[in-house]
């Protein structure tokens, strides 16, 4: 009954044009509202989307590393317990350093020795754009570089005669000042990759045993195991690791391997949903204005109703739903339009980025239905309480038949 009244209230004709005017303005401001929430938040799931699976193809599933020091030694015995978890499908064995690499000119990189089957833990070679995905052997190393390092080294990798030549710390020198602080070694320049621009202008991928040789490290010592596990096995395989692994090394998620890089994006994520949200708050005061004024339109249907013997919870239950019903007229219109313009942008990407340096040309979205509630549930919130304190306020006055 009290809504058959509520909705009776909103579709009969006013007196007043205004205030049909001041109530559609409520319902569009809820609607614009709700749909820039669903919008914004669908762009930054895009974007996440994007960022996740660029990492994800560059960092494994999990990474064994040691706790403190910057290698560890692995027994024979712990390869075979790896090798027999049913959640581990590949890993390859990691030697890892800061180096100069030198070309036409010189650069500070990150070298990666890493095993041919590398390919089966992550999927960097499918970001090789020129050349090819080539290691070498431990006498005749090869050299993958990112496109950033391939820029700063002023070389060409498909049309390169000299080889490069890769210096890296002496571990048995006594001061890296002396004349033996650095090992060099030439290297052939196999391929570039172009994933993002943090890996493009920090890493180089060359073959394991040669690094090794290089750095010095002895049978079984390592920088880094990475691994790829199972679908969604990656808290199993953690925890089987470490335990094979002990208390001298730590097991790292892919999450846990780019903590501060997903913190900063779920916090981007939640301020700008706190500061859309203000949007919401704007529409609640245009509510309120809407129902005050429907309640000096409706006086003398209030009085009539107290007279038949309503009381004033149910007056304060008729506004009440008045509120909640534009709300709910504006949240669905809203809903349905982000929905739409969701869908045309992630079909068509009828909005481009600007310039010419990123991976895609577009805006990504992806849409959740988490956001929908979360949304749904904000409008609720916001829309409730306007329409509390207005309609108490009805609910409280003293109506007269007299005009």
């Amino acid at each position: 009954m009290n809504f058959l009244f509520a909705w009776r209230y909103f579709r009969s004709k006013k007196s007043t044009n205004a205030i049909n005017i001041i109530a559609w303005i409520a319902v569009t401001a809820i609607a614009v509202g709700t749909a820039a929430l669903i919008i914004i938040l669908s762009v930054f799931n895009g974007f996440e989307e994007l960022v996740k699976s660029m990492y994800g193809d560059f960092y494994a599933s999990v990474k064994v590393v040691p706790a403190s020091a910057k290698a560890f030694h692995i027994s024979d015995t712990q390869i075979k317990q790896i090798r027999a978890l049913s959640a581990v499908k590949a890993f390859s064995f990691v030697a890892e350093e800061k180096a100069l690499l030198m070309g036409n000119y010189q650069t500070i990189v990150t070298v990666k020795g890493v095993e041919p089957h590398y390919n089966l833990v992550n999927n960097i070679g499918q970001y090789v754009t020129r050349g090819g995905f080539e290691l070498g052997t431990k006498e005749n190393p090869s050299a993958v570089l990112g496109a950033g390092i391939e820029n700063a080294a002023g070389i060409d990798v498909t049309r390169a005669i000299e080889p490069l030549v890769l210096y890296v710390p002496n571990r048995e020198a006594s001061s890296l000042n002396s004349l033996d602080g650095l090992n060099s070694f030439p290297v052939s320049p196999a391929g570039s990759f172009v994933i993002q621009q943090d890996f493009d202008n920090k890493y180089v991928f060359t073959n394991l045993d040669f690094l090794k040789y290089m750095l010095n490290m002895q049978p079984g010592e390592f920088s880094a195991i990475e691994i790829r596990t199972a679908a969604a096995k990656e808290k199993e395989a953690q925890q089987a690791l470490q335990q094979i692994m002990g208390a001298g090394c730590k097991v790292l998620t892919r999450y846990e391997q780019n903590q501060s890089l997903y913190a900063i994006m779920q916090m981007e994520k939640w301020v700008i949903y706190g500061i859309l949200s203000l949007i919401l708050v704007v529409a609640a005061f245009n509510m309120i204005g809407a129902l005050s004024m429907l309640v000096l339109e409706k006086q003398k249907d209030i009085a009539v109703l107290m007279a038949m013997g309503a009381d004033d919870l149910r007056i304060h239950r008729i506004f009440l739903l008045e509120g909640l019903l534009l709300a709910a007229i504006g949240t669905g219109i809203g809903l349905i339009l982000a929905g739409v313009i969701c869908w045309l942008q992630d079909k068509y990407h009828l909005i481009k980025l600007g310039g010419s340096t990123f991976i895609i040309d577009y805006y990504p979205v992806k849409s959740a239905v988490t956001d929908y509630l979360l949304v749904v549930s904000t409008v609720a919130l916001i829309a409730f309480g306007a329409a509390w304190v207005t309609s108490r306020r009805a609910a409280a006055k003293t109506y007269s038949l007299r005009s």
